[in-house]
């Protein structure tokens, strides 16, 4: 449904994306994990041709590059900035953004009633959205991005600054969109995101894609082995070990153990090992 063959962005002196390349299957939700000025929300303007790649191509399904109208059309985005007009209602919203994609009378109105009930905002529908919460217009950014029903969604950190409740409803209504046959590219600095929503992951740093698989491949890859942490008469000992209950029973021949666990891999720890653990401004 997406690919990026080999794409490169500079500005000036700065590389953002460089040589870049992706594919996105039909029906998956692939995600985009990179710290920041990794390179992702460049990524993703290329992806929906806001920006024109200074190399390499980008094409959807097979459809052709997005800086084609009618192929623009086939995608749906919920940008990080909410991308909402205050003065006017949830229904007014949608109601706007659905004409300017070509959707009129009783198809529109459908459609209307569909996003907001999909995204829980049916009774606050008459409401203008300098009255909505920051969860409920993160909803309604969603909602926006849906109504004129896309074939890939691209969602740039839609859950940013959301109470949990929010947070918990649009990761449901994602995978409920997922069942429905869409399409979607999320990109999110959440990792228990990632893990929960996605087929796939693809890890970005200084513009490059430096790994990309399943959570399970990824962990497997690049998380390193599990640790086994005991209390013992001794003090605390960490054991990396493919083997931990075999590397309990050697320890307790020689120490009493007080108590223990077994440290796995996650995706954060993947992240870490790839991208480094220096912040990032």
């Amino acid at each position: 449904m997406l690919t990026l063959s080999n794409v490169r962005k500079s500005y000036g002196d700065l590389v953002a994306v460089d040589g870049l390349s992706l594919t996105v299957a039909e029906g998956e939700i692939f995600g985009l994990l990179g710290p920041n000025g990794a390179g992702k929300s460049t990524t993703v303007h290329m992806a929906v041709g806001l920006l024109p790649p200074d190399a390499g191509t980008v094409t959807i399904g097979d459809l052709g590059p997005p800086t084609h109208a009618d192929v623009r059309r086939m995608l749906g985005v919920a940008p990080q900035a909410l991308a909402l007009y205050d003065e006017l209602t949830g229904d007014e919203n949608l109601r706007f953004l659905g004409q300017m994609y070509g959707l009129s009378g009783a198809r529109l109105s459908a459609r209307v009633d569909a996003v907001l009930a999909l995204v829980g905002l049916t009774d606050r529908r008459r409401d203008r959205a300098s009255t909505y919460s920051g969860g409920m217009k993160r909803r309604l950014n969603l909602a926006a991005a849906l109504v004129h029903e896309p074939r890939l969604l691209l969602l740039d950190e839609p859950t940013v600054g959301v109470d949990p409740q929010s947070r918990n409803a649009i990761l449901d209504q994602i995978l409920a969109l997922r069942a429905a046959g869409h399409t979607i590219v999320y990109t999110t600095h959440y990792m228990e995101e990632a893990a929960r929503l996605c087929d796939r992951v693809g890890i970005v740093d200084h513009g490059k894609l430096l790994a990309v698989d399943t959570v399970e491949g990824l962990i497997r890859a690049h998380g390193g082995r599990p640790v086994l942490v005991a209390q013992t008469d001794a003090g605390e000992r960490r054991i990396e070990t493919d083997d931990p209950v075999r590397a309990l029973t050697e320890l307790s021949a020689s120490h009493r153990v007080d108590d223990f666990h077994v440290a796995r891999a996650s995706l954060e720890q993947v992240f870490l090992n790839l991208t480094g653990r220096r912040l990032r401004d």
